[in-house]
């Protein structure tokens, strides 16, 4: 259980380290900070396309992180009246498509300023994301969305019409990040669908999980709006040994959305020895690895490291004891200086990082800066919160 592994605040705590987490981000931001649209304040990756103002958002973030740069500095100022601009009367913050994300990443990047006109946009956004919520609707066929729902206490993109584990996660991020306690009715109803996505029979009632011991988590519940309570894993599938049966097919967990519902369990209040919280920590020990998103190889990898650093950090976890599969222990990895070591592997010399998958748009240079910048400040104990 990870309450025996608590640190202080900052993670890198061996000087070589800290200078070498501190280039990286220097040379992260001072690439984003050329790359900023000069006209609108924001980033665009795709030109003819809808712009996506979360990663405007990720790269304000990333900058406000850094020590020295405050919400005067004109890249900052000028990324946070872009967000503004795009918000619309119903308080989302997006341009035409991803509603929920995009609103979503933009309140963890406002709520980081003492501001009390910005304030409001938060609030506003905030009541936006709330309603975004899989809560008391109804789905496709005309179902109530109740409790009994595998919807419930979901959010998704709009896209395929359900809820998933990624925007779920990013969504309680922002209420957590905007000051909404983990005891709110939202995170209740979040915790429902995060029993759901974890491959864990003593808490999950779908049938996809009936006897899986894994302890991580998947996509989804469902694979699309027409299929509720069909699970989802962009990893596939593992095979599986289910008490004493013959190994069967099972739905893999994998590394991303393990450390999304690992981190979403802390910002709603579960305790370090909740049995939820103690299998995803140790299924977060029986793959530890910053050679790829387990699971998944280069697919998502820079979402994976970002997502694990905030995860960690969230979590004060300091020391990580990889385990084998019978729980055999080998040496403690400070999972901080290995992300350093290899985000500086990754970078390049200007300050942008390598392409290593073109899956969910990470072949964009701005997108995975961005991931790999909140990576390394959140490594170096950076955290606003």
């Amino acid at each position: 259980m990870f309450l025996l592994l608590v640190a202080p605040p900052a993670f890198a705590l061996d000087k070589e380290h800290e200078v070498k987490g501190s280039e990286i981000a220097r040379k992260a931001i001072a690439y984003l900070q050329r790359t900023q649209n000069k006209e609108t304040g924001g980033w665009v990756i795709a030109d003819n396309a809808p712009d996506l103002p979360g990663i405007t958002a990720m790269a304000l973030q990333g900058m406000l992180l850094e020590p020295g740069i405050t919400t005067r500095d004109e890249s900052v100022s000028r990324a946070a009246e872009y967000l503004l601009k795009m918000q619309r009367d119903d308080g989302s913050i997006y341009d035409g498509v991803l509603p929920a994300y995009n609103t979503s990443l933009a309140v963890s990047a406002l709520a980081m300023f003492n501001d009390d006109n910005i304030k409001k946009h938060v609030d506003k956004a905030v009541a936006f994301i709330k309603n975004a919520q899989w809560s008391g609707k109804k789905d496709k066929s005309g179902r109530p969305v109740d409790e009994t729902h595998p919807f419930y206490g979901g959010v998704g993109y709009g896209s395929h019409g359900r809820p998933d584990l990624s925007n779920l996660s990013i969504a309680l991020q922002a209420l957590h990040d905007a000051g909404v306690p983990g005891s709110d009715e939202s995170f209740r109803r979040a915790v429902v669908f995060l029993q759901r996505t974890q491959m864990l029979d003593e808490v999950n009632d779908m049938p996809y999980a009936d006897n899986s011991e894994q302890g991580g988590f998947i996509y989804s519940t469902s694979i699309d709006e027409d299929h509720p309570g069909s699970g989802e894993s962009k990893a596939g599938t593992t095979e599986e040994s289910r008490g004493k049966g013959r190994p069967v097919s099972s739905l893999r967990c994998y590394g991303s959305m393990t450390y999304a519902g690992f981190k979403s369990y802390i910002y709603a209040d579960l305790k370090p020895d909740d049995p939820r919280v103690k299998a995803a920590f140790n299924w977060i020990r029986q793959n530890y690895t910053l050679a790829e998103n387990p699971g998944m190889g280069n697919d998502g990898y820079y979402y994976y490291l970002v997502t694990m650093s905030k995860a960690l950090n969230a979590a004060k976890v300091k020391y990580i004891t990889p385990v084998d599969q019978e729980n055999n222990k080998s040496e403690p990895h400070d999972w901080a200086n290995d992300m350093i070591d290899r985000l500086a592997e990754l970078q390049k010399e200007d300050g942008s990082f390598a392409i290593l998958s073109s899956r969910w748009m990470e072949d964009q240079p701005i997108l995975v800066t961005c991931y790999a910048l909140l990576a390394v400040q959140y490594a170096l104990g950076r955290n606003e919160n």
